[in-house]
């Protein structure tokens, strides 16, 4: 892959085999962003799972302390006062059938997600083949089916963010922008490193996460030691 004078300049900066502490991986990342807008900032971490397993499959959501610095669009399918409290908790928009009809009828998808109640679920999956392929069909794992749709909304717009581990164990999850501050993007990390070492699967033997690193859009990645965490 042809890399860019920008980009080639900011990776001489990261020693490629060096383990830096999080306060230094997040001063790195700020310093190499390569974009000429606010770049988003990325967490990559490699985990020692083998998911094929039903027991080792990694699925949720979690709200980062700081939020994400990105503004999510909410569409909640629901009826009666599930769709009210929806209403109020400021979702974007808000129906039943009449919002599966647009999405199968106008190939309509301005919005980031979905949030459902489990009575809506058997007509959402009749369009889950048209959902599914863009990550946006509804999931209890992740806290996007259910009855409580004020929380639901709310924890979006707050910067929730939903995780889940490729059949390699990779999981990569938005932490920021390069723009919060360095403390904020350091609780963020923290916060979500921790909840991925208090989700080992107790059958795991040996070195659970195996690295971590984060890179900012368009920037090179930086790794992190997994001792600077207290887990």
């Amino acid at each position: 892959m042809k890399r860019g004078k920008k980009y080639l300049e900011a990776a001489k900066k990261i020693e490629k085999s060096k383990l830096y502490s999080l306060e230094e991986a997040v001063k790195l990342v700020k310093e190499t962003s390569t974009s000429s807008f606010d770049g988003s900032v990325e967490l990559a971490m490699r985990l020692n799972l083998d998911t094929k397993k039903a027991d080792q499959q990694l699925r949720g959501a979690t709200v980062l302390p700081n939020g994400t610095g990105k503004t999510k669009k909410v569409l909640v399918i629901a009826k009666g006062e599930a769709a009210k409290a929806a209403k109020e908790a400021g979702a974007d928009y808000v129906g039943d059938m009449d919002m599966i009809e647009k999405i199968q009828t106008e190939n309509w998808f301005d919005y980031d997600t979905i949030i459902a109640t489990p009575d809506m679920m058997p007509a959402l999956g009749k369009i889950g083949k048209v959902l599914g392929p863009k990550g946006l069909m509804p999931n209890p794992k992740t806290g996007t089916v259910t009855m409580d749709t004020k929380k639901a909304v709310e924890e979006v717009k707050k910067g929730r963010v939903e995780y889940r581990a490729d059949a390699y164990g990779n999981i990569h999850v938005l932490v920021g922008k390069v723009s919060f501050d360095a403390k904020a993007l350091e609780e963020n990390i923290t916060s979500f490193v921790t909840l991925m070492a208090k989700l080992k699967p107790a059958v795991v033997k040996g070195t659970y996460i195996k690295n971590i690193s984060i890179a900012s859009t368009m920037g090179p990645g930086v790794k992190i030691d997994v001792n600077s965490f207290d887990i």
